[in-house]
């Protein structure tokens, strides 16, 4: 699996959203990436940027699907 490439890593975390964890830094900052991470499963919010932990289009989607998952936002 090629950790860098867009198309792999968002096709992997539609499948599970916590293989966000494996994607490059730069996919972890990538809104279309993450945010399909986090709809999939709010956990993967923990695994996003800095940046994106304080969107919060990601913090609300990730929350809709995690209650739980507001404790990872920034």
């Amino acid at each position: 699996m090629d950790w860098n490439n867009k198309q792999m890593v968002l096709e992997a975390v539609k499948q599970r959203g916590r293989v966000l964890q494996f994607a490059s830094d730069k996919l972890k900052n990538n809104k279309e990436v993450v945010l399909e991470a986090v709809k999939k499963d709010g956990y993967a919010l923990f695994y996003a940027s800095n940046r994106l932990k304080n969107d919060r289009e990601v913090v609300l989607e990730a929350v809709k699907q995690d209650g739980d998952a507001f404790r990872y936002a920034s």
